[in-house]
C-alpha cells in the first residue's frame, strides 16, 4: 500500500490556512488585489489537502490486482491481467530529476509521482512487476 506522506498533507493544510489568513489580512487592510490572489490560492491548496485527507492511499495491491485512486475521491480495482505495462518515466529538467510511475491498463493511464506514493516510483514499479509475475 502506497500513500501520500502525512508530512505533505500537513504542509498543504498549513499552506491553505496561511493563504486564508493572508487573504483576511489583505481584506481588512483594503487590498483588493491581495484578496483576489489569496482566495483562489486558498481554495486550490485546500482542495489538494482535502483530496489527500479523503484518499490518502493512492495505490494498493492484493492477489487479484491493484486498486488505484481514480477521480477526486474514488478508487478503481484493476485485475493483474488488464495491466498492459508498468514503467517509470524519468526526466531531468533544470538540473532536477523527476520520476512518474505509469500503469497502462489499455483504456486508462494511471500516473503516480513520488509525492503520491511516499517512496520512489522506481521502487514501486519493481515491486509491482514482482507481484504481477507471481
Amino acid at each position: 500500500m502506497w500513500r501520500v506522506r502525512r508530512e505533505l498533507v500537513a504542509v498543504k493544510i498549513l499552506a491553505a490556512v496561511a493563504c486564508a489568513a493572508l487573504g483576511g489580512y489583505w481584506y481588512l487592510s483594503g487590498d483588493v488585489r491581495g484578496v483576489i490572489l489569496a482566495v483562489p490560492a486558498t481554495l486550490l491548496v485546500g482542495a489538494m489537502a482535502l483530496r489527500d485527507l479523503l484518499v490518502p492511499v493512492r495505490l494498493a495491491t492484493d492477489a487479484s490486482g491493484i486498486t488505484v485512486a481514480h477521480g477526486y475521491a474514488g478508487s478503481r480495482h484493476v485485475p493483474w491481467d488488464q495491466i498492459e505495462d508498468i514503467k517509470v518515466d524519468v526526466r531531468t529538467r533544470y538540473g532536477r530529476r523527476s520520476e512518474m510511475l505509469e500503469i497502462d491498463t489499455g483504456d486508462n493511464l494511471h500516473l503516480f509521482s513520488r509525492s503520491d506514493l511516499g517512496v520512489s516510483p522506481t521502487e514501486v514499479a519493481a515491486e509491482l512487476r514482482r507481484l504481477r509475475a507471481a
